[in-house]
């Protein structure tokens, strides 16, 4: 089963980040508070959203999206950047991440954005297997960069 997260999950979507850090080998990185999650999600002006997939049986949450709106120019329209998708070890096999996936491409079909894009780990084949069985195809021809740290507040300064 797959829900619209709640301000009540903040704690649970905290320790699905701080897990899928840890499964993508940087633990230290992930540096995102409770307070910070509850304001980008649920705050004045969201600029996120997440989905959690829960257990049918417990009703526990198992994993989560976490998304927010992009726009593409060139189409004119807006898709969703999935920033992070992660089910608990213990679930995986269990079609939770395809229904992720599935609520997601259900809400660009609904409001008429075109497309569901995101990023992952070049080291990561399972997950590049799962994407690819559904259809999905790597941008090769794109590098993803990035402004961060001291290089970010050097040119912004």
């Amino acid at each position: 089963m797959i829900r619209t997260a709640t301000p009540a999950d903040i704690p649970v979507i905290h320790a699905l980040v701080r897990e899928l850090a840890e499964y993508e080998k940087a633990p230290d990185e992930a540096k995102a508070t409770e307070e910070q999650l509850h304001e980008a999600l649920f705050g004045d002006r969201p600029a996120a959203y997440a989905h959690l997939a829960v257990d049918d049986t417990t009703g526990e949450p198992v994993g989560f999206a976490l998304w927010f709106l992009n726009f593409s120019t060139w189409r004119g329209v807006h898709g969703i950047y999935l920033e992070d998708l992660y089910v608990r070890p213990t679930a995986r096999g269990a079609g939770h991440g395809k229904a992720l996936l599935t609520e997601l491409s259900r809400i660009c079909l609904e409001r008429g954005y075109q497309c569901l894009e995101w990023s992952v780990l070049n080291w990561n084949t399972p997950s590049i297997a799962f994407y690819e069985s559904l259809g999905a195809r790597p941008q090769d021809e794109w590098t993803v960069y990035r402004l961060t740290d001291e290089a970010l507040v050097k040119l912004g300064s």
